[in-house]
């Protein structure tokens, strides 16, 4: 797949199966953008707490500390990260209705079935990124 998208957005990747992760990656970089990784939902509040990001691409079971509960670290204005309203999609290999739900409620904007498709994400990334994501 060539490049079709050209955007400077800040995306973090938090994902702690290493070969999901590089998939991704791959992916978002075959579509012209670039991310930040991390393993786990805690690494991901930390990397939310030290730069704005502008999309969070969120594995839902994660050691230490998992989607759901980071989202909601998140989504709390007590917490410390930049923007708590930054557009959350879950990743999830679970795609069943129930699943979706329960990620919506815990805070996330959108849902993503693993394995990522790259038409899927680029329909989800026009969606949530700001409105010059193609510049």
């Amino acid at each position: 797949m060539s490049k079709v998208i050209q955007h400077k957005a800040r995306i973090l990747l938090a994902e702690d199966n290493i070969t999901n992760q590089q998939a991704t990656l791959a992916v978002l970089e075959n579509l012209g953008l670039w991310a930040d990784a991390v393993a786990n939902g805690q690494e991901a509040i930390t990397a939310l707490e030290s730069m704005p990001y502008d999309l969070v691409l969120m594995d839902c079971q994660m050691p230490v500390l998992d989607g759901y509960k980071a989202t909601k670290l998140i989504r709390n204005g007590q917490s410390k990260v930049h923007n708590h309203q930054v557009p959350i999609i879950a990743l999830t290999a679970y795609a069943v209705q129930s699943e979706r739900v329960l990620c919506l409620e815990c805070g996330m904007d959108d849902f993503l079935p693993k394995p990522v498709l790259p038409q899927t994400l680029v329909k989800l990334l026009a969606k949530w990124l700001p409105h010059d994501w193609s510049e």
